[in-house]
């Protein structure tokens, strides 16, 4: 009988990262120990995804798994983020934690940047959901049940009347032909909130929603796209975030 490996989930805390961890947790050779999620030191939100702190905390007790912040600069280099994640990592290793699972689905840069780094320390990666068409997986995320609501859309590819929306069947038949429609270019982001994880809803209210520009990202994980290593140049377009307030 093969031994049950310790591993921590990569958690952003959007619809991806839910459907990954549905199934790993269906998956008797690992045990999730902890979620794992980037934190933007500056502001308490989560990485890219603009996210309270507070409603992060909320998923991880309904879903019933430990939680750790890894607090990020909010425009960390590239030395910095990994420094970061080795520290953190090294941690997690001295627990028995040797396998990190994520809810990446076919970006090939990232898959490897992500490899490359855990090797070094000695972890594995696991990507439960990886070269499943996106269409199947948002198809079968909706069927489960679960519920998530788009917190941030890149204006490169969607106008902000779909930020603050709840992905159904008219979300994804409202998507242009670019988008991909699990937003696995990094054309939107999301919190969700039910669905069979949970014991219970994670209740909010929608906040404003807002427009924000900024540097291009470093880290890997302020992004959906393979890390740039460009720090001086800012975007040049910007994103519009839905923000959630704790109810």
């Amino acid at each position: 009988m093969p031994t049950t490996k310790k591993a921590l989930f990569n958690w952003s805390s959007g619809k991806d990262s839910a459907l990954s961890l549905y199934k790993i947790l269906q998956n008797p050779n690992f045990k999730i120990e902890y979620l794992l999620t980037s934190v933007n030191q500056q502001y308490q939100r989560i990485s890219m995804h603009g996210v309270r702190v507070e409603l992060l905390e909320e998923q991880s007790k309904s879903i019933g798994i430990p939680l750790k912040i890894m607090q990020i600069p909010e425009m960390p280099t590239m030395e910095v983020y990994e420094n970061v994640m080795t520290e953190t990592l090294t941690e997690f290793k001295n627990q028995g934690i040797t396998h990190s699972v994520f809810g990446d689905i076919f970006l090939e840069d990232l898959r490897k940047y992500r490899e490359e780094q855990l090797a070094k320390i000695g972890f594995e990666g696991v990507f439960p959901i990886w070269k499943i068409p996106t269409h199947d997986l948002i198809q079968e995320f909706i069927s489960l049940g679960f519920k998530t609501i788009v917190v941030c859309v890149n204006e490169r590819y969607l106008d902000k009347s779909f930020a603050g929306r709840i992905i159904d069947q008219d979300f994804i038949n409202d998507l242009p032909e670019n988008v991909d429609v699990c937003g696995e270019n990094g054309e939107f982001h999301t919190f969700t909130f039910d669905g069979p994880l949970f014991s219970k809803p994670v209740n909010f209210e929608i906040g404003e929603i807002v427009y924000r520009k900024y540097e291009k990202p470093q880290s890997p994980d302020s992004s959906n796209t393979a890390c740039d290593t460009n720090s001086s140049d800012a975007f040049d377009y910007g994103f519009w975030y839905c923000d959630l307030i704790k109810k």
